[in-house]
């Protein structure tokens, strides 16, 4: 196996002072509500950032999938963005130390790129490992923001419900991350926030929040989940004024309140009471079922046909 050394670049004092946390936010095949872009945006705002290492990008990206972005004008090229995939380092509203990996999600050599995180993790002295991100759910934007918790060792996600039983997942690149962190005896965890599915292909500010608030409650963290309650606002007046102009949206919408809601009820009052989703789903309305009139008539409102 390669050395994974050679797949990053350390920067001048990677080794001062790198915080006992790190937050993982790659940009990856699934992002509902944008929850982990928007909240690396609302760490970026609010936090000065250091690179502490940089990815060799040209090893780890297949760019015919996720091409870059440069500029013409007129009759040439002006100017190239190239992406990055990097480990930064920030201080939090309290002035505590931590580290953060943003980028986009790599396409190749996942475990050479995942020893290279590890090593990271042990030269930096990581003690808790934190990625956030979100999923498509069927629930409503009309109740809490939820989200599956999930860790290398059960104690570091007791206090959260599972709602999920046994399923397979297609796996990424952070969930490979938790899974060899753990099999190297390093503290993991991870909180895949809960998108009405109807609004999984939108922002959604609150899911970026909840992320937040979240990676705060596991590292002790002073996070600005604060700095994005203008956007959710504005977000939730929108949703309500389309869901008010549709009947049909309406009833969607009541029908996810009445599945969370009787869930929500039997789990606080039910000893060990099953997750919402076990693997079958047959007694359930789909995502599709409930989310489609919405999907659409959000769509014609963004297009201005009503």
């Amino acid at each position: 196996m390669p050395d994974p050394a050679d797949l990053y670049e350390l920067r001048p004092g990677a080794d001062e002072g790198g915080g006992s946390a790190m937050l993982v936010l790659l940009d990856g095949y699934v992002d509902a509500g944008a929850a982990g872009r928007q909240a690396a945006e609302a760490l970026f705002a609010e936090f000065n950032a250091e690179e502490v290492a940089v990815f060799d990008v040209d090893r780890l990206l297949d760019y015919r999938s996720r091409r870059p972005v440069m500029t013409f004008v007129e009759n040439t090229f002006t100017d190239y963005n190239p992406p990055r995939l990097a480990l930064y380092r920030m201080h939090d509203g309290e002035g505590t130390p931590f580290l953060l990996l943003h980028g986009l999600e790599p396409d190749r050599e996942w475990e050479l790129f995942v020893s290279a995180v590890i090593e990271l993790v042990e030269r930096l002295r990581v003690s808790l490992t934190v990625s956030v991100s979100g999923i498509p759910m069927a629930v409503p934007h009309t109740r809490p923001v939820t989200a599956t918790a999930h860790a290398t060792r059960p104690d570091l996600v007791a206090a959260h419900t599972p709602w999920v039983g046994r399923v397979q997942v297609p796996a990424g690149a952070a969930s490979l991350l938790e899974f060899r962190l753990g099999e190297a005896g390093h503290d993991a965890t991870g909180f895949a926030v809960h998108v009405p599915s109807y609004l999984a292909q939108s922002e959604y500010p609150r899911a970026a929040m909840a992320a937040l608030d979240y990676a705060a409650g596991a590292t002790g963290l002073d996070l600005p989940a604060g700095r994005l309650a203008e956007a959710a606002g504005e977000t939730e007046a929108e949703i309500a004024d389309q869901v008010a102009d549709s009947e049909e949206v309406q009833r969607v919408v009541e029908d996810l309140e009445r599945q969370y809601d009787d869930f929500v009820s039997a789990r606080g009052t039910e000893e060990g009471t099953e997750p919402l989703w076990t693997g079958d789903e047959s007694s359930l309305p789909t995502a599709e079922e409930l989310g489609d009139e919405l999907e659409r008539f959000l769509a014609d409102r963004e297009r201005g046909d009503l």
